[in-house]
């Protein structure tokens, strides 16, 4: 399912496709700004997103097999909560 895929899933519920969109807009918003602030956000039984923090590497080009270093960077991962993985 993509962002348009659940906006009218939402939209169903709402009085427009319109407010759906802001809802969805919203929190993802909500939880992007969570993320840069406190590096984790939480919602009790669905899971928790967080900012995971990944280690300069060695790697190499696939098309030349030439070393390349990989920067460090921050990725965000996804923990399912308990609630969210009985109900799939």
């Amino acid at each position: 399912m993509n962002k348009t895929e659940l906006v009218e899933q939402i939209a169903k519920e709402f009085e427009s496709k319109a407010a759906a969109e802001r809802a969805v807009n919203a929190v993802l918003a909500a939880i992007t700004k969570g993320l840069k602030k406190e590096g984790k956000v939480q919602i009790v039984g669905f899971g928790t997103f967080e900012v995971r923090k990944r280690k300069a590497r060695t790697g190499r080009n696939p098309q030349t097999g030439e070393k390349i270093r990989i920067k460090a960077s921050k990725t965000v991962g996804f923990k399912p909560g308990k609630g969210l993985k009985s109900s799939i």
